[in-house]
């Protein structure tokens, strides 16, 4: 199984991975480790990138899930969903992680240590197209306790006709 979560910076990608991977034991990895530092810092800056910044992580992000696990990717547009699942070989699942601006935000607000600035969540939604009906996706709305979301994605993914063999996750960060 591959799955990509998704969603705008601040829906929980990353508390909702780890917990994710733990229930269906597979391997977690950010996205936002594979980032060249040149984005890591253009970001911090609180200026957006652009699609030329974005396609050799997009590539890289591909390419970690070249075997089974879990990969939290913003993969806000349809074109970026198409060339993970290119780099990875195919028959990737993306997870949207949905959520309103204002639950986001204030989630955004509440963090801290992270690059992305609650200034470029205006870009992010401005960005992102959601999945289409005709795309492999799951959509789950993310204001809910952690421990729903997960549910409501292993359920998703078991009704995707995928094996996720869920166990009862040992820890759960808060998102």
């Amino acid at each position: 199984m591959k799955i990509i979560l998704m969603g705008v910076a601040g829906c929980g990608k990353s508390s909702v991975g780890v917990a994710l991977g733990e229930a269906v034991r597979l391997p977690y990895r950010d996205g936002d480790d594979l980032h060249p530092s040149e984005n890591i810092a253009k970001m911090s800056r609180g200026e957006a990138l652009s699609d030329s910044d974005r396609w050799p992580w997009l590539a890289l992000v591909g390419q970690a899930l070249r075997g089974p696990g879990i990969v939290g990717c913003s993969a806000l547009k349809r074109v970026y969903r198409e060339l993970i699942d290119r780099e990875a070989g195919g028959g990737v699942v993306f997870v949207h992680l949905s959520g309103s601006r204002a639950v986001i935000e204030g989630r955004m607000r509440g963090r801290t240590g992270h690059f992305m600035p609650p200034a470029l969540l205006d870009s992010q939604f401005a960005t992102l197209e959601a999945p289409a009906p005709d795309e492999r996706a799951v959509v789950v709305d993310i204001d809910q306790p952690l421990a729903a979301v997960v549910a409501e994605i292993v359920g998703k993914l078991r009704g995707l006709g995928l094996a996720a063999r869920p166990q009862t996750p040992r820890i759960f960060r808060p998102m």
